[in-house]
């Protein structure tokens, strides 16, 4: 296959996530992702914000679950439901979860009913929380307990797959322990648990010792890739990058429904970036269908594009699909930190702009108000000057110095009242050209997307 050509074959998407007017997160990134590696993407959209909530305020809508369900079966009605694969990250609330778990289920039956169970790929992001914290109702659980089962390929960061498999991850051994209690009691064909963060420990001390060789052409300080949705409001700051490492740990399940586990490593940038979940999941659905494809043999026509028992965790294309991902967030993310200091400066610089236009304009407003004229009460400004005789206070009970007094203490007050005002609105308006700086510049940078150059490689897991 040559450069100028998509790296997979004609593949038609569902893509089932939140959307926002401004910004890259959910399906605005996860669509432009698949699109540009060329794929024919429907876009169902379960949120319409004006952005994302990292900037800690916004406005939109969210979509009902039978709004979810009529959307589909319009789809259906004009025979537009021929999807290859579908992707579904963010859904609010159980009962649009629901209807999302239904049409997932519909295509893979009717996968089966035409004797290609292979036709027919879910990727399926279980959006619920992280950092120990759920950011979605209580009964959204139980409903992703319920429909992981139905779905290929799922993508939990730690917090996540904690939920799901009720085994607190602290160690490498509980780790893997999840993972095979995933594969175990719901038979999910494939895993990869993202923004898995570890204590480091010698391998000898460890009862699911790993076997590891180093990642060639790596790059130290090379971004971390935290897929996680953005209910939580982020500082992007443009620092030197720190040592902490991170990984993704992936896995197929054999025909016995025991892990095939690797994991991949790559050292964090202290900064906080927007949409990285979303164009990791948008990414792997991409890559692992061309790496089936370049598989030999008949995987693309097998039930979940299972590989033989026989096939090492480092072959798997779960994880050939993992290397190539990480290689692309690697390169996007150091791109997106490289300029994040100049696009708060230029924000900075719009907004600081904006305020002097406004207070312009109001002392303009209040230098009228409080000029030469007078207001009374009703508002009506009077502009005829009044004589000093007529200004002087005309009730003899109010002592002049208590009244002065009183009128620089309000005074004193006031200020400080504005000041503080002032103080909070600097915080806000820092924190909106943070969160805006932090979005990621995947636009400007394709040919990461596409070919990335750096190089990350596959760590086998071995567990007795």
């Amino acid at each position: 296959m040559s450069d100028g050509e998509p790296p997979v074959p004609d593949t038609r998407v569902l893509a089932v996530a939140s959307h926002v007017v401004s910004g890259y997160v959910g399906n605005k990134i996860a669509v432009f992702s698949m699109q540009s590696l060329g794929c024919d993407v429907a876009a169902l959209n379960t949120v319409q914000f004006s952005n994302h909530t990292g900037y800690r305020q916004f406005t939109g809508t969210r979509v009902s679950a039978s709004e979810i369900t009529d959307l589909y079966r319009g789809l259906q009605q004009s025979y537009l439901d021929d999807f290859d694969m579908m992707l579904s990250g963010y859904v609010p609330g159980a009962p649009a979860l629901e209807a999302v778990g239904e049409i997932a289920r519909e295509l893979k039956e009717k996968a089966q009913a035409r004797g290609k169970p292979g036709s027919f790929f879910w990727v399926l992001d279980p959006v619920m929380g992280d950092n120990g914290s759920l950011y979605v109702a209580q009964d959204v659980v139980p409903v992703y307990k319920g429909l992981v089962q139905y779905a290929d390929l799922i993508l939990p960061n730690q917090f996540e797959a904690e939920l799901l498999s009720e085994v607190k991850i602290v160690d490498m051994s509980s780790l893997t322990r999840a993972i095979s209690v995933l594969h175990e009691r719901y038979a999910i064909p494939h895993i990869i648990i993202t923004s898995v963060s570890l204590p480091d420990a010698p391998a000898s001390a460890s009862t699911c010792p790993s076997t590891v060789s180093s990642a060639p052409n790596s790059v130290p300080g090379s971004s971390a890739p935290t897929p996680t949705p953005q209910e939580e409001g982020g500082q992007g700051q443009s620092q030197p990058p720190r040592t902490k490492t991170l990984s993704v740990v992936g896995s197929t399940m054999t025909s016995a429904r025991q892990p095939r586990a690797f994991q991949i490593s790559f050292p964090a940038i202290d900064c906080y970036f927007s949409g990285t979940g979303d164009m990791f999941s948008a990414l792997m659905l991409v890559r692992m269908r061309e790496a089936v494809y370049n598989t030999e043999g008949d995987l693309t026509e097998r039930e979940s594009w299972l590989s033989d028992d026989s096939v090492d965790a480092l072959d798997l294309p779960l994880a050939k699909a993992a290397e190539k991902v990480l290689a692309s967030m690697h390169e996007v993310l150091t791109k997106t930190a490289e300029g994040m200091k100049g696009r708060v400066q230029k924000a900075r610089g719009f907004v600081d702009e904006q305020l002097q236009r406004e207070k312009a304009m109001a002392d303009g407003v209040n230098g009228y108000a409080n000029g030469n004229g007078t207001s009374g009460q009703d508002g009506h400004v009077d502009k005829k000057p009044r004589l000093e005789s007529e200004q002087t206070t005309r009730d003899g009970d109010i002592d002049g110095v208590e009244h002065t007094e009183k009128t620089e203490e309000e005074q004193r007050r006031k200020q400080l009242e504005e000041k503080e005002r002032e103080e909070v609105d600097a915080k806000k308006r820092l924190h909106l050209m943070k969160s805006k700086a932090a979005e990621l510049r995947l636009v400007r940078h394709l040919d990461s997307l596409r070919h990335p150059k750096v190089e990350f490689r596959a760590r086998r897991i071995e567990c007795s």
